[in-house]
C-alpha cells in the first residue's frame, strides 16, 4: 500500500509498504478520507521530536472497517467510523475521571501508532476498549467525517470558557480551527466575534466563510485600538489563541476584560515560556486555560453538530488524491487551502 512516512532524517516520503496485519482485538480499516492538521504541517516543514521514525503520520480520518477481530462487539465489516486519536490506558487518574486525552500513558494515532496518511490503518484493540471508535451516520460524507476530530478539539477548548449570550470573543488565527471556534461562539450566542490573523489570504477567506464576524489584521500596529473600537466599553470577555504565536498570549492578557477567560489553544513550537504576566492574571481575576486534543465524548458532540448541519464544514475543504499529498501540504503552506483533504478510497 501507499503511505506517507516520516523517516529518521526528518524527511517525509510517499513509499510502498506492507498492509498492516490485523491486531488482536482490533481491526484493519480502509482510509476513505484523511485531513491534514497544523501539527502535520509543522512536521512536514520542520520535523518533529515527538515522533519515533519511521512512522506513518496523520490522525484525522474517516475509516471503513475491512477486517475485524471476532472479539470486537458492536462493529462489523463495512462500518464507517471516526476515531478519537488520543487513546488512554483506562487505568490512570485522568482516564478514571473521564479526561482520557490527559492519560498518563497516552498513545495517539499518527504518533505512537501508525497513522492515516495511507491506504490502510490498523485500529488497535485499546481504541475499541476506550470507546474511541465512533460510527459515522449515513448523512455525513467521508470528507465531512474526516474533519470532525479538530472540531472536537475546539469543543474541548471552549468547554472551559463558558461562552454565553452577550459575550465578546476574540480569536487569534483565522485558519480552519479559528473559523470553527468563531462559529461555535456564534452558536452559543456570543455578541461580537473578532477573528484576527496576520495573513491577508486567511482574513479574506475567513470573511467569506464565517458570517457575522469582524476580521482584523493582528499584525497592525493599531490592532488593540481597533479591537476596542469594535467592542467598545464592554471589553473582550473571551480570547482564544488558535495560532502558534507566543506574542498572542502576552497580548491577550492586555486586551482581556476583568474576569475574562483565555484559552491557550494553539501550542507553541519549542519552549513556551515568558509570555504570561502573573500579576495581570491575579489582579484582573483572569482564567487561563490550556487544552490538548479531545476525548471520545467531545468527538461525539462534534459529529452531532455536523450531522445536524449546525456546522457546515464543506466550504473549508480542498480535496486531493493520495498521490497529490505533497501538493496538499504545499497548498496549506502557501495558505491557498484552509483545510486539505486526502481522498484515498
Amino acid at each position: 500500500m501507499k503511505a506517507f512516512i516520516y523517516e529518521k532524517e526528518g524527511t517525509i516520503k510517499i513509499k510502498d509498504v506492507e498492509k498492516p496485519a490485523l491486531p488482536k482485538g482490533g481491526a484493519i480499516a480502509k482510509i476513505a478520507c484523511t485531513s491534514i492538521c497544523g501539527t502535520d504541517l509543522r512536521t512536514y516543514r520542520f520535523g518533529s521530536s515527538k515522533l519515533s521514525a519511521p512512522r506513518i503520520i496523520g490522525h484525522e480520518a474517516c475509516y471503513i472497517i475491512e477486517e475485524i477481530d471476532s472479539s470486537v462487539k458492536d462493529f462489523i465489516v463495512s462500518d464507517r467510523v471516526i476515531i478519537a486519536p488520543a487513546i488512554g490506558c483506562g487505568k490512570c487518574k485522568s482516564c478514571l475521571r473521564g479526561h482520557i486525552n490527559m492519560c498518563d500513558d497516552l498513545k495517539t494515532i499518527g504518533f505512537q501508532y501508525d497513522g492515516t496518511f495511507a491506504d490502510y490503518c490498523a485500529i488497535p484493540s485499546q481504541a475499541f476498549k476506550m470507546q474511541n471508535v465512533i460510527k459515522v451516520p449515513d448523512n455525513i460524507s467521508d470528507e465531512e467525517a474526516c474533519v470532525v476530530e479538530p472540531i472536537a478539539c475546539a469543543i474541548n477548548g471552549q468547554s472551559f470558557l463558558d461562552i454565553n449570550k452577550g459575550d465578546n470573543v476574540l480569536i487569534y488565527g483565522a485558519g480552519y480551527l479559528g473559523c470553527i471556534h468563531a462559529e461555535l461562539a456564534i452558536i452559543k450566542g456570543a455578541n461580537k466575534v473578532i477573528l484576527a490573523d496576520i495573513s491577508d489570504k486567511r482574513r479574506k477567506q475567513a470573511k467569506k466563510d464565517v458570517k457575522n464576524i469582524h476580521v482584523l489584521n493582528s499584525g497592525d500596529v493599531n490592532f488593540i485600538d481597533r479591537v476596542k473600537e469594535i467592542i467598545g466599553a464592554e471589553g473582550v470577555d473571551v480570547i482564544i489563541t488558535a495560532c502558534p504565536a507566543g506574542v498572542t498570549h502576552k497580548q491577550a492578557l492586555e486586551i482581556i476584560y476583568k474576569n475574562g477567560r483565555i484559552s491557550l489553544f494553539g501550542g507553541l513550537a519549542g519552549e513556551g515560556t515568558g509570555y504570561l504576566d502573573s500579576n495581570m492574571i491575579h489582579y484582573k481575576e483572569i482564567g487561563v486555560f490550556g487544552v490538548h486534543a479531545a476525548t471520545p465524548e467531545h468527538n461525539r458532540q462534534a459529529l452531532k453538530l455536523v450531522e445536524d448541519k449546525t456546522l457546515e464544514v464543506k466550504k473549508y475543504l480542498d480535496v486531493f488524491s493520495i498521490d497529490e499529498i505533497v501538493e496538499a501540504f504545499e497548498s496549506l503552506k502557501s495558505e491557498d487551502s484552509v483545510k486539505g483533504i486526502i481522498k484515498v478510497k
